[in-house]
């Protein structure tokens, strides 16, 4: 099969062309920009663009399959020309249910959570021999390719984003897998830029509950109010399994899970990732799982990329990132953080970095986000707003809506950066979170 991919640089891009790669498929690929890790992951496997644009010659009438990225625009000049040969043109989602519609599907959706609990579920069955194919957003530990797609594997386990599917299919991605088996990790407003009230945004689950397939299953948060009412007010069959965040405590400043074939200890920390964890737990058992066996495998996950991940340093201080930028992302990391940390001084670093969080109006979920710290800054460029032709943002009305007491606002990479080096890293422990860099702030230093 020949497929060519139109952004073919993005993070999910990148590794559904290599996925297709490796099953065998002949793949071609543009973009105008390629950045690390995808230019050296794609350049191994033969598959870099040569150059750099958008060339109409790449499309020919053999082509079998364009799967065209959200990275692209409408007006793409390849588009353009896939359209006039007729070929078919697939967004990303719809070309991954494709790849599995003779599979079961168990789909994993939420505002929050769902990249750590796929990464979990991901790495149970991987510890067990148990061979899945799956997608998954962030980068895991013992996985090259972040997609795998066979034509044997009676499974596949994809994490289900509630964004758009592509310039040209405005559905959201999740709704486009009709899974036979899901999980609903949480719902809280997120995307203001494409989901502009917060109804439209639960409109999004409602029509992922839906597309449950008849007789389906669900797994869900109960202790999420939105999440319950989705749930409940959902017309079609499927069977309903809730979860709640299980009984633990820390010792020695180590989570143990209380089960009832005694403590376990893990490597993870934060009530949010144990409530994830018994997601996890659910959805492995209905893929046959048993519990013991679930608890052996989960004790040795260390987690997701930049999902409370630890960041070594050179001078041993104790430090963690993570992708953490909506408002309930951040709070679920700061009350982790504290709780894990209850004796040690707490730095709390956000970059506000993406369109929703850069949004006035949606500046309000912040309120006491950032409660529990000792010392709480907050970073956004000044320069990223003028490039997203956003309007200017005052600190003082990021101080207003945080309600953060001595909160510190920095709007410069290089202020932020001197403060930085004024902080002795080996005092107190830093937790750093956002989608970008801090403007290119090297953390092991």
């Amino acid at each position: 099969m020949k497929t060519h991919f139109i952004a073919i640089g993005g993070s999910a891009m990148h590794n559904l062309a290599i996925a297709l790669k490796d099953k065998g498929y002949q793949v071609t690929g543009s973009d105008d920009a390629i950045f690390e890790p995808s230019k050296s992951r794609l350049e191994k496997k033969g598959i870099l663009p040569e150059e750099m644009g958008w060339f109409p010659e790449k499309i020919t009438s053999d082509i079998d399959a364009v799967i065209l990225g959200m990275h692209a625009h409408q007006d793409n000049p390849e588009l353009a020309k896939a359209k006039e040969l007729g070929l078919k043109i697939y967004s990303y989602p719809e070309f991954l249910y494709e790849q599995s519609k003779n599979k079961t599907r168990v789909v994993i959706a939420g505002s929050h959570g769902k990249t750590t609990i796929t990464s979990m579920i991901l790495h149970v069955l991987n510890f067990h021999q148990k061979d899945v194919d799956f997608m998954v957003g962030a980068q895991l530990e013992g996985f090259d390719c972040m997609v795998k797609l066979t034509k044997d594997n009676d499974f596949m386990v994809l994490e289900g984003d509630e964004y758009l599917s592509s310039p040209i299919d405005l559905r959201s991605k999740f709704l486009l897998y009709q899974p036979n088996i899901a999980l609903m990790s949480g719902i809280a407003w997120d995307h203001i830029n494409v989901f502009k009230t917060f109804d439209d945004y639960i409109e999004q689950f409602r029509k992922f509950v839906e597309s449950i397939t008849p007789g389906g299953i669900l797994v869900y948060n109960e202790e999420d109010a939105e999440v319950v009412k989705v749930v409940e007010a959902a017309e079609n069959y499927f069977r309903k399994i809730p979860y709640k965040t299980p009984e633990y405590e820390i010792m020695n400043g180590k989570v143990h899970l209380k089960t009832e074939m005694g403590d376990v200890p893990l490597s993870v920390f934060g009530a949010h990732n144990l409530l994830n964890l018994e997601g996890a737990r659910h959805i492995c058992h209905t893929l046959g799982i048993m519990d013991e066996d679930f608890y052996e495998a989960i004790m040795s996950f260390k987690g997701a990329s930049k999902r409370l991940e630890k960041v070594e340093r050179e001078d041993k201080g104790i430090l963690y990132k993570d992708f953490a930028h909506a408002p309930s992302k951040v709070k679920a990391v700061v009350k982790a953080f504290c709780e894990q940390f209850k004796n040690e001084k707490k730095y709390g670093f956000l970059e506000l970095h993406t369109y929703s969080s850069l949004n006035p109006v949606f500046l309000e979920q912040y309120d006491h986000a950032m409660d529990g710290l000792d010392e709480a800054i907050v970073f956004y460029s000044e320069d990223a707003l003028k490039i997203k032709r956003m309007e200017p943002i005052s600190p003082d009305l990021i101080n207003e809506k945080f309600k953060k007491e001595n909160l510190k606002v920095f709007t410069n990479a290089k202020e932020l950066h001197a403060y930085w080096n004024t902080l002795d890293k080996t005092q107190g422990v830093y937790m750093m979170m956002s989608s970008g860099n801090f403007g290119g702030l090297d953390l092991t230093k």
